[in-house]
């Protein structure tokens, strides 16, 4: 019964951290390719090319649902794989559209004609592969009209969060909000288009100030997937295991998780 959570590194955590509180008997298994992380700077044939492995890894595994916890994946590669690489009796689900319907005031499987809502100004913060693929402007306007959405590539944000440098993360997120504020300098919402940027939230909401609301993906993710499996309980796999997998070096990966989330996190060879 368990469900997939995939990321090029350990941003996904963050959102497998939140499904695991909101959904504590359901097994889940992680996958971090952090060889290969970033995503963020990489063509999207190339994401494609990663994701499809890593998902066929977490099916093999025994996920018939899988969550891609990284946005750039689910930007660069998820709509491609739902047109035609899925296998029957699987089911792959992005980080983006629970974020956008909770920006749009929607509940999941609201398929009404987009409308006008509440935000009218939204400040997106995301990689530049996410940025580069207009992922959240698409989607978004099934949704909703008459919203403008200014986007800032955070280049570094990931490595450096990635490496444990919070303090460089830190600077390098207030550059980014003040690249931002120059072309949008009053934003009515930020976006954290990344599943990192939790974890900069309270510096991204700082460097914003008051009154911007911030809008970041774990927790609106972990209620999302419980409305899904309480509707569909029939995507959950047949593994029965909690595991985290990583194409790194397990050793270095653990240890990096474990200061990522607080807690002790051991990962083996995928």
């Amino acid at each position: 019964m368990a469900v997939g959570i995939f990321d090029s590194g350990l941003g996904g955590l963050t959102v497998l951290d939140a499904v695991s509180k909101r959904l504590p008997d359901v097994p889940l298994v992680y996958y971090g390719d952090s060889v290969n992380s970033p995503y963020g700077v990489r063509t999207a044939d190339n994401i494609y090319d990663l994701t499809t492995a890593a998902t066929e890894r977490l099916f093999d595994a025994g996920c018939d649902l899988v969550i891609l916890a990284c946005n750039t994946a689910s930007a660069a590669a998820l709509r491609r794989m739902q047109e035609g690489w899925i296998p029957e009796g699987k089911r792959v689900l992005g980080v983006f559209v629970p974020l956008i319907e909770a920006l749009t005031e929607r509940r999941w499987g609201d398929n009404s004609p987009p409308r006008e809502v509440d935000i009218k100004h939204v400040a997106l913060f995301a990689t530049p592969a996410t940025v580069a693929s207009r992922a959240f402007q698409r989607e978004l306007a099934f949704r909703a009209v008459g919203v403008d959405v200014e986007s800032q590539a955070c280049g570094g944000v990931v490595d450096a969060i990635e490496d444990g440098d919070m303090i460089l993360a830190e600077a390098l997120v207030r550059s980014h909000v003040d690249a931002l504020k120059r072309k949008m300098p009053n934003p009515d919402a930020a976006v954290l288009g990344c599943t990192h940027y939790p974890l900069m939230e309270e510096t991204f909401a700082k460097a914003l100030g008051e009154g911007v609301q911030v809008f970041s993906q774990a927790n609106l993710v972990a209620e999302s997937l419980a409305d899904y499996l309480e509707r569909r309980p029939e995507m959950l796999g047949s593994g029965t295991e909690t595991l985290f997998l990583t194409s790194g070096d397990p050793a270095q990966v653990s240890d990096h998780a474990t200061q990522f989330l607080r807690r002790k996190i051991e990962f083996q060879a995928a």
